[in-house]
């Protein structure tokens, strides 16, 4: 849209089926998102409206909300859906606080997608090798490509906390700021689109699947959550002493009775099992412990205002509306039923069948269509619209022969 008709007040219409448009580029059938596939309208958030700095001045990008024509949020809309958990919250008197942590790769430019990724050449020539968590070099000539993030970061005001090399092989984290959920999917959003787009003026490649490398760290989006009773500012999850509330262990509890059919909302493509299937530092169970990276849930050490839970099993493919969404409406499940967790676990975590999630996409999408909850809480008609999606990715996935296939299998009898 031109600058003069965004600000002119001219509304943005789109069909609705684009809400369910799947990776490949195809749609569901029609009647998950009305057989018509009618306009919906693209109403921009004035608290989100960037200049992008990325683009010479010359493009501008607003984060919109998805309205039906009659003006009732659209519930294909995963910004919506977010907005609705978090009402929950607001009636009574409570408000999230969340923070992301997100990994990603950069990688040199891969034309060819039958040959994995490499690492860009560094400064000393060489492409860097084995892990370098928490490296202070600069061999790796990154230097000029972060300082643009970091400007358009700063441009674009988006807080950070930590930035850090991840263990990885040119893996790398940055913290957000905690604070208001929408605000922190927005941010986060925000972020993956800008490291894609400054990569490409460096000659670069930021890659944010799961697991991008055989036989390396995966990449996640951890999301720290903690509940503030707005009428006191206190940490809902501590007492006047400093102890751990039971509205503390009942969000807990929640996190555990819905993480197995939620899954697919944090793992939602066929790479993301390929991080939870190799579980170092990405557990795919539904534990809960003290600062123990094995498990799903972990509770970092901390002072007791700053007590909170943190979901480490999204990866950094998920859409962090959504991930966000499935874990604190997991959460309200938990404080609304005063649901109790189990025992948590310290040291090597013996998995009881219980607390085991999905391993395959594909069993992550049938307990997700299996799930009364999942409707009750996101709503139907988005529920049936994702899996539709979705079974489209996987068919599509499904339909190609690897070459693990054609090497190890081509040749047997």
């Amino acid at each position: 849209m031109t600058a003069e008709g965004f600000l002119g007040g001219r509304r943005l219409q789109m069909a609705r089926g684009v809400l369910l448009q799947c990776i490949m580029g195809g749609y569901p059938q029609a009647k998950f998102y009305g057989s018509d596939d009618g306009d919906l309208a693209l109403v921009a958030d004035p608290q989100h409206v960037y200049q992008l700095p990325w683009s010479d001045g010359d493009r501008a990008l607003a984060i919109c909300d998805a309205l039906e024509l009659d003006g009732q949020p659209s519930g294909l809309s995963s910004r919506n859906v977010l907005k609705s958990v978090l009402a929950r919250y607001t009636g009574q008197g409570l408000a999230p606080v969340v923070a992301t942590e997100l990994e990603f790769y950069v990688f040199a430019p891969n034309p060819d997608p039958q040959q994995p990724f490499q690492p860009p050449v560094g400064l000393d020539g060489r492409r860097e090798q084995g892990f370098s968590a928490f490296s202070v070099t600069s061999n790796n000539g990154l230097r000029p490509f972060f300082a643009e993030v970091r400007t358009c970061m700063a441009a674009l005001g988006l807080p950070r906390d930590t930035f850090m090399h991840e263990m990885g092989v040119s893996q790398f984290e940055i913290n957000l700021l905690h604070g208001d959920p929408l605000l922190l999917a927005d941010q986060t959003f925000l972020f993956k689109h800008l490291l894609k787009e400054v990569a490409l003026r460096h000659g670069l490649t930021v890659v944010c699947m799961a697991k991008p490398l055989a036989q390396a760290a995966g990449s996640s989006m951890h999301i720290h959550q903690s509940i503030v009773d707005v009428a006191s500012g206190r940490n809902l999850f501590s007492d006047a002493d400093g102890q751990p509330t039971p509205a503390f262990h009942h969000f807990i509890g929640g996190q555990q009775a819905c993480m197995a059919d939620f899954t697919a909302l944090f793992a939602p493509n066929v790479n993301s099992y390929q991080r939870l299937f190799h579980p170092y530092a990405s557990p795919n169970n539904a534990c809960w412990s003290h600062d123990n990276r094995a498990a799903g849930l972990r509770i970092p050490a901390s002072g007791p205002e700053a007590r909170r839970v943190e979901n480490r099993l999204p990866g950094a493919d998920a859409n962090p509306y959504l991930a966000i969404a499935a874990s604190l409406a997991a959460g309200w499940h938990g404080l609304k039923h005063a649901l109790e967790p189990a025992a948590p676990v310290q040291g090597e975590i013996d998995v009881p069948p219980a607390l085991r999630l999905p391993v395959t996409l594909q069993e992550a999408l049938l307990r997700l269509e299996r799930s009364a909850l999942a409707k009750e809480l996101f709503g139907q008609a988005f529920i049936e619209g994702f899996i539709a999606s979705k079974t489209l990715e996987l068919t599509s996935f499904l339909d190609e022969i690897t070459p693990w296939e054609r090497r190890v299998l081509g040749s047997q009898i």
